[in-house]
């Protein structure tokens, strides 16, 4: 049986989780109500510490899943995404209009698995 490592753990979520050498983890910006270049660069930052914390990078990422609460964002975080992206690196890749995320302020969230 492979061990789970989980990292940041609280009584409801871990920062991060691995399994069999996959990284999956869950970012959400650190400020809320600011524009959605500022919030994607956030979690886009924060997501590159915890890959690199654990020992892979964005160019590892295997698939990302995108939450934006207005489709209109999605030109702004694309623009800020694919400079962010390492070239010729691009993951599998969702992106969904949800109704809200838990801070009516976040316009962003992003859930992602990354080979370690």
């Amino acid at each position: 049986m492979s061990a789970i490592e989980r990292h940041g753990v609280t009584a409801r979520y871990a920062d991060a989780v691995i399994h069999n050498d996959v990284i999956h983890l869950v970012e959400v910006p650190s400020t809320s109500a600011a524009e959605i270049s500022v919030q994607t660069r956030e979690v886009l930052a924060s997501i590159e510490r915890q890959l690199t914390k654990l020992g892979s990078a964005p160019s590892r990422i295997l698939m990302a899943t995108i939450y934006l609460t207005d489709l209109a964002d999605c030109d702004a975080m694309n623009a800020v995404w694919d400079a962010w992206i390492p070239p010729g690196s691009a993951p599998a890749r969702a992106c969904v209009k949800v109704a809200g995320l838990v801070d009516p302020g976040w316009r962003i969230e992003i859930a992602l698995s990354a080979a370690r």
